[in-house]
């Protein structure tokens, strides 16, 4: 898959789950649950304990049937790392040159964090393809709006405060896609074994980004 038809196929789908999993074993039960839902944009975060392994795991497992990332990515050596477990895209929790010219020198979709103005400009000079807004419970979808007076051409995806009841304001607020984490597949539900209510949640929130799109 090329680079644009990855940031196609992301586009399409609209929500990645940005999953902060307990252990390998539970991570890789939490997606198999968020897929059972219909969530396939999955994005593993460096905080997950064995993070590369999983990644490795779950594009083993599932191939092109999900679209496969790393997040939370703080170091440029985390860059090649990621790619070569089978990520097809990166993303930064922040700005930060070296790292982001680590992201953009794989070839891969990079998503880099910010979140004040002058962040998001940086962002995107440095070649992020997408500018992950974070954390977007900070500001709102209102902000969105306020950023594209500027900067009409810049690419956003808000990850933190986005939830099944708030994602049509995104979308109307113009974002590109939507992340999200505690409020999609919480870790402490895995950790207690109510993977059916993670499924649950993804079909609700899945439906809820269809309706959003559907209806801009």
């Amino acid at each position: 898959m090329s680079k644009q038809e990855t940031l196609n196929r992301l586009h399409d789908l609209g929500l990645v789950a940005v999953i902060r999993g307990p252990s390998l074993e539970l991570t890789l039960r939490m997606v198999e649950a968020l897929v059972e839902g219909g969530v396939t944009g999955i994005e593993i975060t460096y905080t997950t304990p064995n993070a590369t392994e999983v990644v490795r795991q779950l594009d083993g497992r599932f191939g092109d049937g999900i679209l496969l990332g790393m997040g939370t990515l703080t170091d440029p050596g985390q860059a090649v790392e990621a790619q070569a477990a089978g990520a097809r895209y990166l993303v930064s929790p922040f700005t930060d040159e070296a790292l982001g010219r680590a992201m953009v020198a794989t070839g891969l979709p990079v998503m880099i964090g910010a979140l004040t103005p002058t962040e998001v400009y940086k962002a995107n000079q440095l070649g992020s393809d997408v500018v992950k807004l974070f954390p977007g419970s900070a500001v709102g979808p209102d902000y969105v709006k306020a950023l594209h007076g500027p900067f009409p051409q810049i690419k956003i995806m808000p990850t933190g405060g986005v939830d099944e009841h708030n994602v049509d304001d995104w979308f109307k607020a113009g974002v590109f896609a939507v992340g999200a984490g505690s409020q999609l597949s919480p870790a402490r539900l895995a950790k207690e074994g109510r993977f059916d209510e993670i499924a649950a949640t993804a079909r609700r929130f899945a439906a809820a980004v269809r309706a959003a799109r559907s209806n801009p």
